[in-house]
């Protein structure tokens, strides 16, 4: 068996970490190392990780974001495959063993993400159809919205390896970004069973501390689109949400008065316009 290494970023979650770390130490799977990188937490997050010293690796860094964090542990991980998990979600008990299952070493670039429940302030929460999961090909749905979440995944070093860590200069959908710069070109692997459960509703989640997260999902677009290996169906399809994302944010740019910001977003959806009328 290979051995998984569970990464959990964390910042300032003293009272939701330790419910992370005992849903990976309650894995059926047992061939992990669970790794934690306290993010620079100004809280009780340090002598919450002092109780688990020997059942797991703790790094601690200056608070550089959710990003540098993950690739801290990257950097630490001794294993085959990688596992992410938030610091606000928890795993159930066989989600390690479900992915393990399905990981065929002969093909080494390796993803899989599974199904989740979802809960918002301690309730279930419906997930609407527009949050579907799959797996296969499907940049072009990824392009719309983010579809695996970190919590649910697992992936090959060599996958990562090849199209590289997360972008540390992007404050926020630097998830999906990655999954951008996976799904153009590998295929994923989907188990349609909720392994994880994301807890929402929190005042610290990143969708709620940085507004306007579109504009960093366009430059994600934007860096998927200067590659040179991205197919011409997808390219059209990527250029196509690019000028839709950019005339959205350039619309709230308007109406909040910034309007040499909003000419930024036009000017950029008009250089890509001709990307998506080109040639079948």
């Amino acid at each position: 068996m290979p051995l998984v290494s569970a990464i959990i970023p964390t910042y300032d979650r003293a009272g939701v970490v330790e419910r992370a770390i005992r849903s990976v130490l309650d894995q059926t799977f047992r061939d992990f190392e669970l790794i934690v990188v306290d993010d620079g937490s100004r809280d009780g997050t340090t002598e919450v990780l002092s109780r688990f010293d020997d059942r797991l690796t703790a790094v601690f860094q200056e608070n550089r974001g959710v990003s540098a964090a993950r690739n801290a542990g990257i950097t630490r991980a001794q294993g085959e495959l990688l596992a992410f998990l938030d610091s606000d979600d928890e795993w159930l008990p066989n989600k390690l063993a479900r992915q393990v299952a399905v990981f065929d070493p002969r093909r080494p670039l390796f993803i899989c993400h599974t199904d989740e429940l979802w809960c918002c302030n301690g309730r279930p929460v419906r997930q609407k159809e527009i949050h579907r999961k799959q797996g296969g090909h499907f940049f072009e749905r990824a392009l719309e919205r983010c579809l695996i979440s970190p919590s649910s995944v697992m992936l090959s070093r060599s996958l990562l390896d090849r199209v590289g860590s997360f972008d540390e200069t992007l404050p926020a959908a630097e998830d999906y970004d990655l999954w951008l710069r996976i799904t153009a070109f590998h295929d994923v692997v989907f188990i349609p069973e909720p392994l994880v459960v994301k807890h929402g509703g929190r005042p610290d989640q990143l969708s709620r501390l940085v507004p306007g997260i579109d504009r960093f999902r366009i430059q994600a677009i934007v860096k998927i689109l200067a590659d040179p290996q991205l197919g011409p169906d997808y390219r059209r399809a990527a250029a196509r949400e690019l000028v839709k994302k950019c005339r959205i944010v350039a619309g709230g740019c308007i109406k909040r008065g910034r309007t040499q910001e909003a000419e930024h977003y036009l000017e950029l959806a008009a250089a890509h316009e001709n990307i998506v009328s080109g040639p079948s």
